[in-house]
């Protein structure tokens, strides 16, 4: 298992159009990603599990990456992060 943290810098947090790209990114994958914030668990490969964190713009997230492609799966999504949000 693989974690890393993000805080989040998009004004409108973590809303339905870069959750949608995340979800898409983490289904390339066989790893399970799951994401935490203030004590809540939401599964990455389900939209309605990610927005339903409500992460606003200085939140920081949790991630948990965990499966044979961790570490690719790591690197890709710290670039996803700030890249998108």
């Amino acid at each position: 298992m693989t974690n890393f943290e993000y805080t989040i810098t998009d004004e409108q947090g973590i809303h339905a159009r870069p959750a949608g790209e995340l979800i898409k990114l983490v289904k390339t994958f066989t790893s399970t990603v799951t994401m935490k914030k203030d004590g809540k668990e939401a599964d990455c490969g389900k939209i309605f599990s990610v927005m339903g964190l409500g992460v606003k713009k200085g939140d920081t997230v949790q991630f948990a990456i965990e499966g044979e492609d961790e570490e690719e799966a790591k690197k890709a999504l710290e670039t996803f992060m700030k890249e998108n949000l």
